[in-house]
């Protein structure tokens, strides 16, 4: 017997440090080691809002583990990391939807095999920059350069993050110098972030403005009511309206702590479509019947200064075709 699809199990003080699969198999009796392994491998298991491929994970009190009824699309490769800019300091790339943009702390110990079941995105980097010089060494053999070989990428440095679900633009350092000095842009909010997202309801104009903390109480982040956590600040400006059902919204950050922008629309009773974890306060009667396959939600610009040159440099990214089928989709709703 396998564990029934499309139901959800929520991880209890008791359940806590079991492995997925021990869990699963506890839930439906009768199932086997191999056919619990199969379906987790097979991506059709999610924990807490992201897809788990990783049999051995320990599981934590409050997690909530869903059994998809069909399998989510593949991990993103090399292949699917593109490039915007490169030198010998810094590497702009267009991220794929799920994947991660680094390892949390607990994982760096695993083994390289575990490590392969959901690489990062800072580990599909140098070869997507290995593919990239690759590309361009015959435009720079045209331009009568000296050719240069292609060695073996380092690994790149990361100085902030964006979601799993989130796609777009993030930028990496290449040198410890570099580093540390895009590191402190990001601490100091000096660069330029703008994001798109398709939201719950007719948005309008306005700046979100909250103290978020790790715990709000049911063991998710949010925003306090008192002086508590971080002080943070999205502003707000649709783009496009779908009757008042829907919203294309322009998110500016001010700050960028985790999270911000789904915590802040759904507080707001906007919810990004797709949004599995950050639900909109239960007064709120807009529902999300979007469709949209993961957290609508885009890393559209990205401005920085370079830390070596001094150059202001701003880069922007396109909506994937995921997201604008979710539009296409509600234009014709209107």
């Amino acid at each position: 017997m396998k564990p029934s699809m499309g139901t959800v199990h929520h991880v209890s003080a008791t359940d806590q440090g079991q492995t997925l699969a021990a869990f699963l198999r506890s839930k439906t009796d009768g199932a086997s080691w191999s056919s619990v392994q199969k379906l987790v491998r097979s991506r059709h298991v999610m924990v807490h809002g992201n897809i788990c491929t990783d049999v051995a994970r320990r599981l934590k009190d409050g997690e909530v583990v869903k059994v998809l009824a069909a399998a989510a699309p593949p991990l993103p490769k090399a292949d699917d990391v593109q490039v915007v800019y490169l030198d010998d300091d810094v590497v702009v790339v267009d991220k794929p939807p799920g994947v991660t943009t680094t390892r949390h702390t607990e994982e760096l110990s695993w083994p390289t095999r575990r490590r392969q079941l959901q690489p990062t995105l800072d580990e599909l980097v140098p070869a997507a920059i290995s593919r990239y010089l690759a590309a361009h060494a015959p435009r720079r053999a045209a331009r009568g350069e000296k050719r240069v070989k292609v060695r073996r990428v380092p690994p790149v440095r990361a100085v902030h993050r964006i979601d799993r679900e989130t796609s777009g633009l993030v930028v990496f350092a290449r040198s410890v110098p570099a580093e540390r000095i895009l590191a402190e842009q990001f601490r100091a909010h000096t660069t330029h972030r703008r994001y798109l997202a398709v939201c719950v309801g007719k948005v309008a104009a306005g700046t979100i403005m909250t103290n978020l903390v790790r715990d709000r109480g049911d063991g998710r982040r949010g925003s306090s009511e008192t002086e508590e956590g971080k002080h943070s600040v999205t502003h707000v400006a649709p783009v496009q309206h779908f009757g008042d059902a829907y919203t294309l919204v322009e998110c500016r950050l001010e700050t960028g702590r985790t999270h911000q922008i789904r915590i802040h629309m759904a507080e707001t009773g906007h919810v990004v479509c797709g949004e599995r974890v950050y639900a909109p306060p239960r007064h709120c009667e807009a529902k999300d019947e979007s469709n949209a396959p993961r957290v609508a939600l885009h890393a559209a610009e990205l401005g920085f200064v370079h830390p070596v040159s001094g150059a202001d440099l701003r880069f922007s990214s396109p909506l994937p075709a995921d997201i604008l089928k979710v539009i296409r989709d509600l234009q014709k709703r209107r």
